[in-house]
């Protein structure tokens, strides 16, 4: 698949934060954890060639990643910033000194540049393409709607008021209106790192509404995610469920916190951290869980919602961002406006009490994730680029 430019030899030159590190068996000699070497391949089908600048170090310790690779794909290796949260902030003017000769070498032969944002790189990609003047393609990774922090809002600033012509400006997620209604040229993109094949896979290849009940959450657990409700819940579930567990998948600064909750609930025993995982091993849970539970307090565009639709799962989550049209309260899953133990109790229980319910929720929840695959997304962003820059859209 791919888009018939008017330059047949166009380069994309993709700048990302996502760290990457060596690895013998991927084809560009780097790989990385998360969606990203998913999308950076669906991505590339669209160019001739790309060039991936992100910044590369060791791999850390516990992370598992997939190799980076797409059509005639190559990373350009950045050095990694240092430090966090504001001392990350203060040695950027450093980190710029090292690597912005490189960037701007790699910018002036490519004809078109991908930023990913947020993300101190991923912004510079952007500044850079701006200055350039060449056909650009921004897109905001996190929460449009829930800007956290002075740097933040001052990155959607910038893409609101340099979105149209030229540049493509997309933020992850989508409400049914507009991302940002003063700003009409910026628009809503879905997220997903599955291929139709994936999703495919993903289907559950058991009925699953009378199997004891196992519960999965996975995420970055931070406390915005709200896992530890989910903790809370179980203890409600044990009359009607005697055999309920939960499976709680990610990294992040709430593990011992949540490890605590368990204890002091006397659930530790149902409760089994997995810390981060890669996708093959995430997507085996799912298949072998009931319910996906995910009440998440900010979100952009959760691909591990999509991966438990696929695997026919109902979801019990909050309203927010794109989640109400994912999982539609009552159709494939529960959307809950106040989060609590007991409202989430309530909505599992609604999911999985009645085996008539449950496969109708999950005929619906694989019937969505259907619609949300790496080709889909790859046509829609094809097309997207194509009305910005010209040229005609086609496969090859």
């Amino acid at each position: 698949m791919g888009i018939g430019w008017r330059e047949p030899g166009m380069q994309l030159l993709v700048i990302s934060h996502k760290l990457c590190w060596p690895a013998a068996d991927s084809p560009s000699g780097y790989s990385t954890d998360g969606g990203f070497p998913a999308q950076i391949e669906a991505v590339s089908y669209l160019f001739p060639s790309t060039r991936v600048a992100v910044p590369v170090g060791a791999r850390p310790e516990g992370k598992k990643g997939s190799p980076v690779t797409g059509r005639d794909l190559r990373v350009v290796p950045l050095t990694e910033p240092t430090g966090a949260g504001w001392r990350r902030k203060l040695g950027m003017a450093g980190w710029l000194g090292r690597n912005v000769a490189l960037l701007w070498r790699e910018s002036r032969r490519a004809d078109a540049i991908y930023a990913l944002i947020p993300g101190d790189v991923g912004l510079v990609g952007l500044v850079i393409g701006l200055v350039r003047g060449k056909p650009l393609l921004a897109r905001y990774c996190g929460d449009w709607r829930d800007m956290k922090s002075v740097y933040q809002s001052l990155t959607r600033w910038l893409m609101e008021r340099s979105a149209g012509g030229r540049n493509v400006m997309l933020a992850t997620g989508g409400d049914g209106g507009s991302p940002s209604p003063s700003f009409p040229n910026v628009r809503w993109i879905f997220s997903t790192s599955l291929w139709r094949r994936d999703l495919e896979r993903c289907a559950p290849a058991e009925a699953k509404s009378n199997l004891p009940l196992r519960l999965i959450n996975a995420c970055r657990q931070e406390p915005y995610k709200r896992t530890a409700l989910v903790i809370r819940a179980l203890p409600l579930l044990r009359e009607q469920f005697p055999m309920v567990s939960l499976d709680i998948v990610g990294d992040g600064s709430s593990l011992p916190a949540l490890r605590q909750t368990a204890a002091e609930l006397g659930v530790a025993g149902r409760v089994r951290f997995h810390g981060q995982l890669p996708q093959a091993a995430v997507v085996a849970l799912l298949r072998q869980a009931t319910v996906f539970c995910y009440p998440t307090a900010t979100e952009g565009f959760p691909k591990a919602v999509v991966e438990a639709l696929a695997c026919g799962l109902p979801v019990v989550t909050t309203p927010v961002s794109v989640l109400p049209w994912l999982v539609t309260d009552g159709v494939a899953g529960v959307i809950l406006p106040e989060p609590s133990p007991v409202s989430i109790a309530g909505a599992i229980a609604q999911c999985a009490g009645d085996p008539a319910v449950y496969a109708r929720m999950s005929a619906a929840a694989q019937d969505t994730a259907s619609r949300y695959s790496l080709e889909a997304w790859n046509a829609e962003v094809g097309g997207l680029l194509t009305a910005a820059w010209g040229g005609t859209n086609g496969v090859g």
